[in-house]
């Protein structure tokens, strides 16, 4: 059975960010107690992702053509 490769991007894709809310849950419950160090870690956290997506984005992995 073949797949086209598109398909296991997307996957990835889908399981990196489905990771990134496992994360970002955790993060939220204990924000009182980390304070503004937890804030930036999880900032920079988000900016490496966001970067990341926009990049994969431009290159046109995402298109389904």
């Amino acid at each position: 059975m073949k797949f086209d490769v598109r398909y296991y991007l997307v996957a990835i894709l889908f399981i990196v960010f489905d990771l990134e809310i496992a994360f970002l849950f955790p993060w939220a419950v204990a924000l009182g107690g980390i304070g503004g160090f937890g804030l930036i870690a999880m900032a920079i956290f988000l900016t490496i992702l966001t970067v990341g997506f926009i990049y994969e984005w431009k290159k046109g992995a995402l298109e389904w053509d």
